[in-house]
């Protein structure tokens, strides 16, 4: 099965000053959100495999759209993140299914390796209600200048029989870290937490 796909957005933030600390080069999150049909809106499904397969194919689409977004090679993404709001008429477990079988895979080939997992969060919700989307490194999970988020909200979307998707993308830890630990310079990569 294939996503329905209402609509996309993708999103840039660029971060050039904190504290009136200038940030050089710009921090930068990339986020690309599909609104799609749910299939299983208002009735129980036991086997939710086709929801897995959009998950696969949106995590190689929306991925791809947030490197492109950033003007970067997949090498160059640092840090990603997912994320789903279902609607009313949908449950925990449909954003679950999306989010966890198979859309790491083919959004860890979008940005070249990936050892880490995949910080993910689900909800439900409606229309205009923000979507937190967790930010980790990539290849080490242990690199905390890298532990981040961000938000996105669609002034339409989910609707009761919908899903939104979001999957995050950086070419940065956050702006000015201090908080020590691993160093992304320095993280290894092979075990997905150093």
């Amino acid at each position: 099965m294939s996503a329905v796909i209402r609509k996309i957005v993708v999103t840039v933030e660029e971060t050039h000053r904190e504290m009136e600390q200038a940030i050089a080069p710009a921090t930068r999150k990339a986020v690309a959100v599909a609104v799609i049909e749910n299939p299983f809106a208002g009735v129980y499904q036991e086997d939710l495999s086709d929801l897995m397969d959009i998950g696969a194919e949106l995590g190689e689409l929306l991925g791809r759209r947030c490197v492109e977004s950033l003007g970067v090679t997949p090498d160059a993404a640092e840090s990603y993140g997912k994320s789903a709001m279902v609607g009313e008429n949908g449950e925990l477990e449909h954003a679950a299914a999306i989010l966890h079988p198979k859309l790491g895979a083919p959004l860890r080939k979008e940005v070249e390796k990936g050892a880490a997992l995949v910080p993910s969060s689900k909800k439900m919700g409606g229309p205009g209600q923000v979507l937190d989307v967790p930010l980790g490194h990539k290849d080490a999970a242990y690199v905390r200048s890298h532990f981040d988020g961000i938000e996105v909200m669609l002034n339409d979307a989910p609707r009761a029989n919908e899903i939104m998707v979001a999957v995050a993308v950086t070419d940065s830890g956050r702006p000015l870290p201090r908080v020590g630990g691993l160093t992304a310079a320095d993280a290894v990569g092979e075990d997905g937490l150093r």
